[in-house]
């Protein structure tokens, strides 16, 4: 096989994996206050107030096809924070509600701090 038709394979892979590799990101939001988070919360998942959620999620996550997932406390400033999302055209977001209610629809162990 010489290198032209190598090249060639390579680039009709390419073409045909593209599509799976452009596919936006799903990520977790935690949209309680600075004091709660410092508290308890999920390693791993970003912290956004839900006050700078779209000045933040638009510079972090401008694809509006990104999957976000949204939790505080109770679900309410998560729902806030859900419809200024959609209001900017994100469509994927979801309201999880609590802390708690996120950690147990990824199967995490539920945390009650001291």
């Amino acid at each position: 096989m010489n290198i032209k038709n190598m090249l060639k394979g390579s680039l009709v892979s390419l073409v045909l994996l593209f599509p799976l590799l452009a596919q936006a990101e799903s990520v977790w939001i935690d949209v309680r206050s600075p004091a709660e988070y410092k508290v308890d919360h999920i390693q791993g998942d970003v912290f956004i107030p839900h006050t700078q959620i779209l000045d933040k999620v638009s510079k972090l996550y401008p694809d509006p096809e990104t999957e976000i997932h949204l939790y505080c406390r109770s679900g309410n400033r998560a729902g806030i924070a859900k419809s200024v999302l959609n209001k900017a055209g994100y469509n994927k977001v979801f309201n999880e509600g609590s802390i708690e209610d996120a950690r147990k629809a990824r199967g995490l162990e539920t945390s009650k701090p001291d």
